[in-house]
């Protein structure tokens, strides 16, 4: 896909997400001449330079944060609790993720209490405030609540680049909009982070519940009033609603995005020289070439 017309997007990157998925694409055989793995490092600079070379954003910022923001697992304690520790050869590419990628001209911007994924939704809306446009690239499907005219999420894993999820493709996905995803969450859980959902609501009935009634305090409420007879709600699901309205509350809450107070990134192009030489410090020697003439075709 063709870089849009226009501004420059802003490109927001879940650091958590791509450094995992790509420590488990590429082999840990593949070290720097330290004898130490390079695999998430080089693989995660690979997605997010294939999305530069594509979009040509006016900025890259990459985000990171705590496992389980506090509130969370205040408000419901299972939540992350069964995610296994970090591998032992990802821990020291996590540390020496920030100053590799600063070195390509990369922004690297954390918070301590909250988690990425509230970092990519607030500098999105900062953007947006701004009147920019930006690209979340993660894998992350929390973010599609993001998602709007000037949102738009990038899958990391698609043939050719990462998938571009607008609106319309949110709503193939999960028959929902993209206002909507937070509900859907609640309702249908989310097994990676611990949500169990509604008892017995899979994905396809949240969906048909929530087209019906458009939010999950709308669908509470027929639930517990006995109102529209016709509608698609059972006796049964009437039943496990009013019990667990309480807890989808909860479940809601916890995958809503929680707003952080950011700076817009200036705007800073890829140093393709700088990057070249991070590269080969690490052992990436082929990566390394492809980024000089990268650097002697600008």
């Amino acid at each position: 896909m063709p870089a849009r017309p226009g501004p420059a997007p802003l490109l927001v990157v879940d650091t958590p997400s791509l450094l995992y998925r790509a420590f488990f694409a590429l082999p840990s055989s593949i070290k720097d001449s330290a004898g130490r793995p390079v695999n998430a490092l080089l693989g995660c600079a690979n997605l997010i330079l294939q999305a530069v070379q594509t979009y040509g954003p006016r900025a890259v910022v990459l985000c990171n944060g705590a496992e389980a923001a506090v509130y969370r697992t205040s408000a419901y304690p299972p939540y992350h609790a069964a995610r296994e520790p970090m591998p032992e050869k990802l821990v020291w590419q996590w540390e020496a993720a920030p100053a590799f990628f600063g070195a390509f001209g990369w922004a690297h911007a954390v918070t301590e209490e909250l988690e990425a994924d509230d970092l990519l939704g607030s500098f999105a809306t900062a953007e947006t405030a701004a009147g920019g446009t930006s690209l979340l690239f993660t894998g992350d499907r929390d973010m599609f609540q993001c998602v709007g005219e000037t949102v738009t999420v990038l899958w990391p894993g698609a043939k050719g680049g990462p998938a571009v999820v607008d609106a319309p493709e949110v709503r193939r996905r999960y028959g929902v909009g993209p206002e909507q995803v937070p509900d859907f969450i609640a309702l249908r859980g989310d097994p990676s982070d611990g949500l169990p959902g509604a008892r017995g609501i899979g994905e396809k009935t949240a969906a048909t519940l929530l087209a019906h009634y458009g939010t999950l305090e709308a669908l509470l409420d027929a639930a517990a009033s006995h109102a529209d007879l016709q509608g698609p709600l059972t006796p049964r699901t009437r039943g496990v609603l009013r019990e667990q309205a309480d807890e989808l509350h909860v479940f809601r809450r916890i995958a809503t995005l929680v707003a952080i107070d950011v700076q817009r990134p200036a705007s800073r192009p890829t140093d393709y020289e700088q990057a070249a030489c991070a590269a080969r410090e690490h052992g990436m020697q082929r990566l390394a070439e492809r980024l000089e003439a990268g650097a002697g075709a600008r």
